[in-house]
């Protein structure tokens, strides 16, 4: 099983496979061949892996099935497991094919996080027997999204953190290339399962990445973007199935004049909550959101209204799996801010319009709120940025809104 060490020329690839390019026996046979084709071009591999397609989803509602609440430490030791199923497998694969690959956990391989269960953040990466491994010739494969806490606990980095580990690992090994694998071809300028003439595109920046991954799109995982930024590491998206050319993550883009909207997304996983009549005063809202932060409840949008009378309502979106902790929250504090109902919406959507080329042409947000008004949709919360915008509607108007918007900016014609 030693036939790369003839190959291996110190040019280190960074590779992470999500669930559906390791699915079935069959996908991890592809990865297993699409690394080795690697190893025989002289590179040095690090692979990293997610759990088998919807392996993750499957062990969460067995613990859904035992409990509505488990707890966090039992969930991140349950959910952990999958990516350890994989990337044992896809070690056999390339065993089959006689090159030598290693597998290892988040744990073995010194990926040290906080305390933070099923949102853990990483503080630093030992890797010493990554580099051993891979002085030895071998192939390297990493169970991805997860990590041990200083507490010495199982931890995992939340839902995509696998794109994450394979950045911190591009990072800490000084990696040539980091190249994140999925099912679709690239970054395309809307989902295609939903915009079918949608556009992939050759380049993207971060801060546009970052804008979409926050909105919405989910081929890249947000965190995973800001540690590449953060480091200048660029990133390439590309098919697990295709050999095409992907789509490239960088600090800044090629092209001289860039399109004004790069991309729209659509995102349906979150939730508005309104709490009404809170008394106006200063510093209510920062015991709100102070609350919620301490919780690790990540708050997107936040709407506030006039205060009439000494109170004003206050509402904004959290994700929906942050739901029942942040209704935890607001039950907790709600009669020392003398809070009155709190309201719930779980039939929302929030689509958004991104483009680094928004900094310097106006009327973008006037077009958006024209073509949603065109199309009779109506607007429940706005935000914006420098590089966005994105509005709160019915969910059963996402899709509408979504198609309306790629339209009305001529993506599908975007070079």
């Amino acid at each position: 099983m030693n036939k790369q060490k003839k190959y291996f020329k110190n040019k280190l690839v960074i590779q992470k496979y999500g669930g559906s390019s390791v699915g079935n026996v069959a996908k991890i046979k592809n990865a297993a061949n699409r690394i080795i084709t690697y190893v025989k071009q002289g590179k040095g591999v690090v692979a990293v892996v997610s759990a088998m397609g919807d392996t993750t989803n499957e062990l969460i509602g067995l613990a859904k099935e035992i409990s509505p609440r488990p707890s966090s430490r039992e969930m991140d030791m349950l959910i952990s497991t999958g990516e350890q199923i994989s990337c044992a497998l896809l070690a056999m694969a390339i065993h089959k094919k006689g090159f030598d690959a290693v597998s290892f956990t988040g744990s073995q391989v010194g990926i040290i996080t906080d305390t933070y269960h099923t949102q853990a953040k990483i503080l630093n990466i030992e890797a010493d027997r990554i580099k051993k491994s891979l002085r030895k010739g071998k192939v390297v494969i990493v169970a991805g999204f997860q990590g041990l806490s200083t507490s010495a606990e199982i931890t995992t980095l939340g839902r995509g953190g696998s794109d994450l580990s394979a950045v911190a690992l591009a990072v800490v090994l000084k990696a040539d290339v980091c190249e994140i694998y999925t099912d679709v071809e690239g970054i395309y300028t809307a989902d295609p399962r939903i915009v079918p003439e949608a556009k992939k595109l050759k380049c993207i920046t971060f801060d546009e990445m970052l804008e979409l991954a926050s909105r919405g799109a989910q081929v890249m995982h947000t965190r995973a973007v800001e540690v590449a930024k953060k480091f200048n590491i660029p990133l390439c998206v590309r098919g697990s199935f295709s050999k095409k050319e992907g789509t490239t993550i960088m600090e800044r883009s090629s092209s001289i004049e860039e399109s004004v909207v790069r991309g729209v997304t659509l995102a349906t996983n979150e939730a508005k909550v309104t709490l009404c009549n809170v008394y106006d005063a200063p510093g209510v809202a920062a015991r709100i959101f102070n609350e919620l932060a301490s919780e690790n409840v990540n708050v997107d949008m936040i709407v506030q209204n006039v205060s009439h009378k000494r109170t004003t309502d206050i509402s904004f979106t959290v994700p929906k799996n942050d739901l029942a902790k942040t209704l935890k929250v607001s039950k907790s504090i709600s009669k020392s801010i003398k809070v009155g109902q709190t309201g719930v919406d779980e039939n929302i959507a929030k689509v958004s319009v991104v483009g680094v080329g928004m900094k310097s042409h106006s009327g973008v947000a006037a077009k958006c709120f024209s073509i949603l008004a065109k199309n009779k949709i109506n607007i429940d919360m706005i935000s914006t940025s420098e590089i966005s915008i994105s509005c709160v509607v019915k969910k059963d108007s996402g899709r509408k809104a979504l198609k309306a918007l790629h339209s009305a900016f001529k993506l599908e014609k975007i070079k």
